[in-house]
């Protein structure tokens, strides 16, 4: 079963914050500047995060994850936005390498 995460990073340095950016689009989709959307199964968020924490300075970042409960369920509904929508989600298709 598959969570959404919202994800949200503050991170002090241009060079780390690229490097969080461009890590976290393997993971999810961006929905506003340093705020990401992720579907993810158990080991996947655990990969995540194992990521992350190999990228970011533990004294001078922040990053926070949201479960906000099953993707197909209260997670997918539960975010509300004012003002410009953001994109709808790519479908998810599964690669067999």
């Amino acid at each position: 079963m598959r969570n959404r995460y919202i994800v949200c990073y503050d991170i002090a340095d241009a060079k780390r914050l690229r490097k969080v950016f461009t890590k976290m689009h393997g993971f999810g989709n961006p929905v506003q500047y340093s705020v990401f959307r992720c579907d993810l199964s158990q080991k996947e968020k655990f990969l995540m995060l194992d990521a992350l924490t190999g990228l970011i300075n533990q004294r001078e970042d922040r990053v926070m994850v949201v479960d906000t409960g099953p993707a197909d369920g209260r997670g997918g509904d539960c975010l509300v936005f004012l003002g410009r929508d953001i994109p709808p989600e790519p479908p998810q298709t599964a690669v067999v390498v």
